[in-house]
């Protein structure tokens, strides 16, 4: 199960104005769930996103990034899960324009006023006839749906729907956020297999919006990964419908800072959930890295040791095996840094410092650190004033048999 996690509740998951959202099951690749989704959204919203930076990346984020260029109002998004349409060359291409063109059809819009998701299985043919036979459907229950349905309806290989809203008070006015995600396995940033969909029903200016956008996703998706593989497949939308009284005209000032932080408390919680869910996880892991030269530097490390297979089934078997933690920090790629400056803390116990073992350190302490859930690594590099922080889980037997298993 995932890691100290409990899904938000259906009647705690707030409504947005200006948002029809449908469902349905289009029985893609497996019976009997959830697996096609449609956000409708009136004339009014803007849209922003960002997506994956793999080359390889799916066609529905070609074609997606091409109806944004359009500057025209989206009028709706379609998900579908089990299949990722990725590494599907131009009959993909082909494929997630014509998803786009029935929706478009059924809702009164056009084509490129449609922005298409996947994921799932990627290199197999996106299964069109049942995304075109189930799109009626999911249009005709617009409006009947709620997040929570929504949420179930884009996991993969996710335990839990991930789901979350907040209120925020913006000069008098409440604005409401909701935002979904899906992600378990094939986490990795750069945008940040990985989608999140967040709104809220603020009147947000396209400029403030997108800056918006981009400051969330650093401090969140960007700052997690289950196994170091960046999918083909990642996007994060942001709308703002303009259907509440909340009004945000610029990407500065008291307003935009209060809308974006609580933006960012969204896709913070939902990027979290994604890391407690991933794959076979038993431990959730907070890597802090401080007193670096940059940013950059910290969050090299940070991930250094995040992305180690050694620490992370060292950390699985609560192994206080933490030789492996200097090495990550060691091969990180900061070719002048002082090891002799480094210290390393597990949780509330020194474990390294003026290049190896702390004098006081004891290995039944870091074992009694590391059989918690929850462990917080904090590296402290003495050289400067930056950090970063970067959210990672374990690696477990469930870990190779879950993608052992992925298509079967």
């Amino acid at each position: 199960m995932p890691v100290n996690f409990t899904p938000t509740a259906r009647e705690n998951l707030l409504p947005i104005q200006g948002i029809f959202l449908g469902v349905t099951e289009a029985n893609i690749k497996k019976p009997g769930r959830k697996d096609l989704l449609v956000i409708a959204l009136e004339s009014t919203a803007t849209i922003s996103a960002v997506f994956t930076q793999n080359r390889f990346c799916a066609a529905p984020v070609i074609v997606a990034r091409e109806h944004l260029a359009r500057e025209q109002p989206i009028r709706a998004l379609v998900v579908n899960t089990g299949n990722a349409n990725a590494g599907t060359g131009a009959d993909g291409l082909i494929s997630a324009r014509e998803v786009c063109r029935e929706l478009s059809t059924l809702i009164a819009c056009a084509p490129e006023q449609v922005l298409p998701f996947s994921t799932g299985v990627i290199m197999e043919p996106l299964p069109l006839e049942k995304i075109t036979a189930g799109l009626p459907a999911c249009v005709r229950h617009l409006g009947k749906a709620d997040w929570f349905d929504a949420a179930q309806a884009i996991m993969t290989t996710d335990i839990v729907p991930k789901a979350f809203s907040k209120r925020v008070t913006i000069a008098g006015q409440i604005a409401t956020i909701t935002g979904i995600a899906k992600g378990s396995g094939m986490i990795h940033p750069n945008m940040a297999t990985l989608l999140g969909f967040i709104a809220t029903d603020a009147r947000v200016a396209p400029d403030a919006l997108q800056a918006m956008l981009r400051h969330a996703v650093a401090q969140s998706f960007n700052c997690i990964t289950v196994d170091g593989d960046t999918s083909t497949n990642d996007a994060c939308v942001l709308m703002a419908t303009g259907q509440g009284g909340a009004r945000v005209s610029s990407a500065s000032g008291d307003d935009y800072i209060a809308l974006r932080d609580a933006v960012t408390e969204v896709a913070i919680w939902l990027a979290q959930a994604i890391v407690r869910d991933g794959e076979g996880a038993t431990k959730f892991m907070t890597i802090r890295v401080e007193g670096g030269n940059s940013t950059a530097e910290c969050r090299a490390i940070a991930y250094a040791i995040a992305h180690s297979p050694l620490v992370k089934t060292a950390f699985f078997a609560s192994d206080p095996n933490l030789g492996r933690i200097l090495a990550a920090i060691g091969y990180a790629g900061i070719g002048d840094l002082d090891v002799s400056k480094v210290q390393l803390y597990l949780g509330d116990v020194l474990v390294a410092e003026q290049g190896g073992r702390a004098a006081s350190y004891r290995e039944a302490d870091g074992q009694r650190v590391m059989q918690a859930p929850e462990i917080v690594v904090r590296v402290a590099l003495n050289r400067g004033a930056a950090n970063a922080t970067v959210w990672t889980c374990d690696f477990s037997y469930d870990y190779v048999k879950i993608n052992a298993e992925y298509r079967s």
